[in-house]
């Protein structure tokens, strides 16, 4: 029988296990970060010299897991065949931590895009249902990660709640954890108009259990476009600081999906995290007195 999974340390910091970025974290000192996140449906089944290079970065960090195509939200029956195997997977590498986007993501086909979710009790309803049923047949919690999003869908004023009402409300339906995306929350609070850090203090800090940060682009001063592929901005790292003083430090990684910037840069960014979580953890100062 597998070991159980080691819960990752709530000060750690990670990096996305990308293949563009295969050598330079094998080459890596083991210190450079505290632990790998991949897409389990990315190396399902990967063998060759990918799938030996991705053993042996697993043998040699935690690995955590964020998927890209469960569709919690979609239309399409939910695809249990595909859960058994992520299973699987979970349990052969001891992973502690699998999370999926609170999005829909196929219908008749993979759409290979995360799309937004009606805020409404009806989505509640259905989109708890799914994702209980994925904790069933993993036989674990889950986390869901608040996605960025660039149109609202319609709904009727009686059936409308806010997006984080919306988030609240499958939290507590499901049961289920939350995968805290910082850089998903200032794109959204600029897209839509509300404010990021009043968004970030209705989050359920019980719930949190790691924080995701990103680049993103600014396409105009009202419209940013979360992207994964540029440096995390100071706006980002600010609403990360605070989301540790209200919530607490908890593991937090770095993606970066493509433009990879020299590797010495990306660990830069990996202590900007380590330098916030110390930052957290220490008291606050006592003023003197004379």
């Amino acid at each position: 029988m597998p070991l159980p999974p080691q819960p990752l340390a709530d000060r750690s910091a990670g990096l996305g296990l990308r293949r563009g970025l295969l050598s330079a974290l094998q080459a890596a000192e083991p210190s450079a970060f505290d632990f790998l996140e991949c897409a389990p449906e990315n190396w399902i089944g990967v063998g060759g010299r990918l799938g030996a290079a991705f053993e042996a970065l697993a043998e040699r960090h935690p690995l955590t897991c964020h998927g890209l195509s469960l569709s919690l939200g979609g239309p399409a029956p939910l695809d249990e065949t595909f859960l058994a195997r992520v299973g699987r997977f979970l349990e052969r590498h001891r992973v502690p931590l699998y999370s999926e986007h609170l999005s829909w993501c196929s219908d008749d086909g993979q759409l290979y895009d995360l799309l937004p979710l009606p805020f409404t009790e009806e989505a509640v309803d259905y989109v708890a249902g799914r994702i209980c049923r994925s904790q069933d047949i993993l036989g674990r919690r889950i986390a869901i990660e608040n996605v960025s999003y660039y149109a609202a869908l319609p709904t009727t004023a009686s059936q409308a709640l806010d997006e984080a009402e919306f988030i609240n409300a499958v939290l507590d339906r499901a049961g289920c954890d939350l995968l805290l995306d910082v850089n998903n929350v200032l794109v959204n609070a600029v897209n839509h108009r509300y404010d990021a850090a009043t968004f970030l203090a209705r989050m359920p800090s019980e719930r949190i259990v790691c924080y995701h940060v990103a680049g993103h682009h600014d396409e105009a001063p009202d419209l940013k476009v979360d992207t994964h592929g540029a440096a995390v901005l100071p706006d980002v790292w600010t609403l990360l600081a605070d989301a540790y003083r209200l919530h607490g430090v908890r593991p937090t990684l770095l993606e970066r999906d493509f433009d990879f910037p020299p590797f010495d840069e990306l660990l830069d960014e990996v202590a900007t995290i380590r330098a916030l979580q110390r930052g957290a953890a220490l008291p606050a100062a006592v003023p003197a007195h004379g």
